[in-house]
């Protein structure tokens, strides 16, 4: 008993030291003794492994090799953040709070906005139980393995926390580490790395965890994420999570109107150069939890919060050449060659020019010396050319007229900026790319086969469109540069498996053009399979919600054209999903069918989520807003004035929990 009580006072005691280091960069004793007292834990742990704990830690070091990181589902999504570029956005932004939410001003959470690698951690009793990257919102990996080597994310919480929770942060590389990290590069003659955020992303899915023990990085949290959480505000929250152990930055900052908003916006753009970390702006969150729910989410973006985006940094350098892509709708897209140069964080040396108009507009030619920004401080982009160093006798940009792939003659249908190539079945990237959209994660996700095995397939004669993936065989694979006998067992496997993918995603990979993600979701759930689709009229489609006359007609012409429908008569007959499969609740009624529900407030055994799938099992429908198509609100405590005040003027029934508990009985 009392050397299992002595590791455990080990344990505490380095976990206390660690804290007080790399989150309130504060240190009580000399590096000497920290490392004394890690040493003989270390030997009391290998001598006694009947003590092992995972959270111990002697565990941050590393040492364990992980091939294949994990795909796991958020249990609740992550969201990305609209993006504002003005303080009249901010303005916009919370007139359309206020007419949601009725005559209230709300007060806002003021955040810095870190460039990271975002993570979302779950705690079960006090103790890190996984840690998964974002991924695409939808689902991520599974990194727990090196995210317990980062020193300021606890791996045993204190105080009184939750039993269970998730909370979300960056992952980040401080510019001091980043910069200690390139000069050991140069000292060894390697190649540097190119910025501190793209660095710490990939620091993530290294497959030693020892080798991300050794990278200096750093982990603040801004959102805890669960039910029945022990504050009202997000402001309160992040007290909470730093009271628990978590590095949460101190210079969020609680603001009680858009005037202190702005006080937050212009004291950093002057001071975020003095921090340790790379920032590009501000977060803008409603700081009422119940506010929040109130307003709730778009397909993308949650109403309740904003990012406000700093003025990218610009630079100049020369333009060499312009080349032209074509994608896989046809779309071409014209690309400046430049001069290498370095812009906020990266070596750039290429730019997008959008489209034959833009070229026209900015008077842009080979030889100009441009200004070059990244839009959104992600896809660089020139927006102006120095006239005054224009080269003599410089000529005027003639747009291509016919494809560069193909060389069939160019289009431009009207009312559109950009020129396609029409030679939709003939044209190499167009075919190469319809393959990579369907085989990619968001579409029908297909393991051990990627880009670059798309094209070397499409060159060797053995895939022409995406249904012909699903009549190769080990044996066709096997020839193809860079292919061994198990990753061709993979690809193959990974194919098949692709048949159980949702008729919902299905629909999306087939690259119908303007059915995003969203739009798919919608036209799998109103009509049930493809036939059904194909059968559509124009007005038929327009009725579906969300469905405009422009999307309307692209499915129109998808399912018109004779290629596309052997195609998905192909696919149909290998298997692939191309109906919905019901789901058989066994409680599910009829008892509420053709009425919709507005659902507001805070309830006391639903969650507002539990109360909206009760809904929809019992054959009634969830509306966002209350118009005069719904049926019936259901109120709970904190009602929004705003939705009571339309409810009761457009005469709608406001019933209460228990109420609703009695319809369903």
């Amino acid at each position: 008993m009392e050397l299992s009580n002595r590791i455990q006072a080990l344990r505490d005691e380095i976990n206390r030291h660690n804290y007080n280091y790399y989150v309130l960069d504060q240190s009580e004793i000399s590096d000497f003794d920290f490392d004394m007292l890690l040493n003989e834990l270390q030997q009391l742990e290998q001598a006694h492994p009947e003590f092992f704990d995972a959270n111990s830690p002697t565990q941050r070091v590393g040492g364990m090799v992980t091939r294949n990181f994990n795909t796991v589902v958020h249990e609740q999504r992550m969201y990305s953040l609209d993006n504002s570029y003005s303080k009249e956005d901010l303005i916009d932004w919370e007139k359309r709070l206020i007419k949601v939410l009725g005559n209230v001003n709300p007060e806002f959470t003021c955040e810095l906005k870190y460039d990271g690698a975002s993570i979302n951690l779950t705690y079960e009793d006090g103790k890190l139980s996984k840690a998964v990257t974002r991924g695409d919102g939808f689902q991520g990996d599974d990194v727990t393995v090196n995210i317990r080597t980062i020193r300021s994310i606890p791996l045993q919480l204190k105080g009184d926390y939750p039993s269970r929770f998730d909370i979300r942060g960056e992952i980040i590389l401080p510019l001091s580490g980043f910069e200690k990290m390139n000069r050991e590069l140069v000292e060894i003659g390697e190649a540097p790395y190119s910025n501190p955020r793209n660095t710490a992303s990939g620091s993530l899915k290294l497959q030693d965890s020892a080798e991300v023990a050794r990278r200096p990085l750093d982990c603040l949290l801004y959102a805890v994420v669960g039910n029945k959480l022990p504050f009202n505000t997000h402001f309160e929250g992040l007290q909470h999570a730093r009271d628990w152990g978590f590095k949460v930055p101190k210079e969020a900052q609680l603001a009680k109107s858009m005037q202190e908003v702005f006080g937050f916006i212009d004291y950093w753009d002057v001071h975020r150069h003095e921090l340790p970390y790379e920032t590009d702006g501000v977060v803008i969150k409603v700081n009422s939890l119940h506010y929040q729910e109130e307003l709730g989410y778009t397909a993308k973006a949650p109403r309740w919060a904003i990012a406000y985006k700093y003025k990218s940094e610009q630079v100049s350098t020369r333009l060499h050449t312009i080349s032209y892509q074509v994608g896989r709708t046809g779309a071409i897209t014209p690309v400046a060659n430049l001069e290498p140069v370095q812009l906020a964080g990266t070596i750039v040396k290429r730019a997008s020019l959008h489209n034959a108009d833009q070229i026209e507009k900015l008077d842009i030619r080979v030889g100009d010396e441009v200004y070059v920004e990244k839009g959104g401080e992600i896809i660089p982009k020139i927006i102006a050319v120095d006239l005054s160093k224009r080269p003599p006798h410089s000529e005027k940009t003639a747009y291509i007229t016919h494809c560069p792939e193909c060389h069939t003659e160019l289009i431009r249908n009207p009312g559109e900026a950009q020129h396609y190539c029409p030679n939709f079945y003939g044209c190499p990237p167009q075919i190469i790319g319809r393959i990579e959209h369907f085989i990619s994660r968001k579409a029908m996700d297909i393991e051990g086969l990627g880009g670059e095995t798309v094209a070397l397939l499409y060159k060797a004669g053995l895939v022409h469109n995406y249904a012909d993936l699903y009549e190769l065989s080990v044996e066709d694979v096997l020839p193809l540069e860079r292919m061994a006998q198990k990753s061709a067992e993979n690809l193959i496997n990974g194919i098949n498996k692709s048949k159980e993918i949702p008729f919902e995603r299905v629909l999306f990979a087939l690259g119908i053009r303007y059915v995003g993600e969203t739009v798919a979701k919608k036209l799998a759930k109103h009509y049930k399979n493809s036939d059904a689709l194909a059968r559509a009229g124009l007005a038929d489609l327009i009725l579906v919600d969300e469905i405009g006359e422009r999307i309307a007609r692209s499915v129109l012409e998808f399912f018109g054209n004779d290629e596309n429908k052997t195609i998905v008569q192909r696919l149909k007959d290998f298997g692939v999903q191309l109906e919905t499969v019901e789901r058989i609740n066994p409680d599910a009624t009829d008892k509420l069918q053709g009425k919709t529900f507005v659902v507001s407030g805070v309830f006391e055994n639903y969650s507002r989520d539990e109360l909206k799938k009760a809904i929809e099992d019992n054959g009634g429908k969830v509306g966002s807003s209350i118009s005069a198509k719904t049926d019936f609100v259901v109120a709970g405590d904190n009602m929004g004035p705003a939705k009571l005040e339309k409810a009761t003027k457009l005469n709608v029934p406001v019933i209460s929990e228990a109420d609703f508990t009695q319809l369903l009985q």
